[in-house]
């Protein structure tokens, strides 16, 4: 079985999840739309689709044109009913192909923040296993409304849209369950983000995220590995085709 990935940028990956998926025994396709913008993948060659995150917003689509072709190809991912999972960006693109608005949250996330299951998270096979309250990293400016027929699976104080499901096999998430301490190491070094921590004045910075990290990693390698071999069995699910909501 082969599953498509869409990248935006070198540094956001599937960090842990890419092994998950590589033992299960799946076949990996990387497009790198950032390196490639006019790339148009056949969406109904592939059996899952994964949509990583990136700094852009889901509307800039004059300096991102394709973000306009991973929305229609979002869309006939779930026409097909083929198992998604959207990390940050990648939520935010399944909210808005789901005619969610998605706009700038109040507050930026950057580091890691306390997240909640909702009662229907508590109950989700994905996030049945958090705890009440947990230490999630997280690395986003923007957030939307949930969608339409959507279920609510996770919140926060300064983002209560945090996760979500639509169906039984779409799935967006806001926070970054894929990163390990490397991957922390390697965003902190990035010059966007660099600036982009700068910009913040001291509400959150390196040195913070760096004495933070070691104390929470071991729970969130924990709680993905959980929430990630959850999610890979839904990729060997029946393709039934289905339809959309309108947007």
């Amino acid at each position: 079985m082969k599953i498509l990935v869409f990248q935006h940028v070198a540094f956001e990956i599937l960090g842990t999840l890419n092994p998950l998926l590589k033992d299960a025994g799946f076949r990996l396709r990387y497009v790198n739309f950032g390196r490639h913008p006019n790339s148009e993948p056949e969406i109904d060659r592939y059996q899952g689709l994964v949509v990583l995150g990136g700094p852009m917003n889901v509307d800039e689509t004059d300096a991102h044109p394709h973000l306009l072709t991973e929305l229609r190809m979002i869309e006939r991912a779930m026409e097909r009913n083929i198992p998604i999972l959207g990390i940050c960006l990648g939520s935010q693109l399944i909210a808005k192909a789901l005619g969610a608005p998605v706009y700038a949250n109040p507050e930026k996330e950057i580091g890691w923040y306390e997240v909640a299951p909702t009662e229907s998270g508590a109950q989700d096979p994905l996030f049945g296993h958090f705890a009440p309250r947990e230490q999630i990293f997280q690395w986003h400016g923007d957030t939307f409304d949930l969608p339409r027929g959507a279920v609510h699976l996770a919140e926060a104080p300064a983002c209560p849209n945090q996760a979500f499901r639509y169906g039984d096999n779409v799935y967006g998430v806001q926070f970054h369950m894929e990163v390990d301490e490397p991957l922390i190491e390697r965003w902190l070094r990035v010059p966007h983000h660099e600036r982009e921590l700068h910009a913040l004045k001291g509400d959150a910075g390196p040195d913070e995220i760096r004495r933070a990290t070691p104390q929470h990693m071991p729970r969130l390698s924990e709680l993905a590995d959980r929430t990630f071999r959850e999610f890979v069995k839904l990729f060997g699910e029946r393709t039934v085709y289905r339809q959309l909501p309108s947007r």
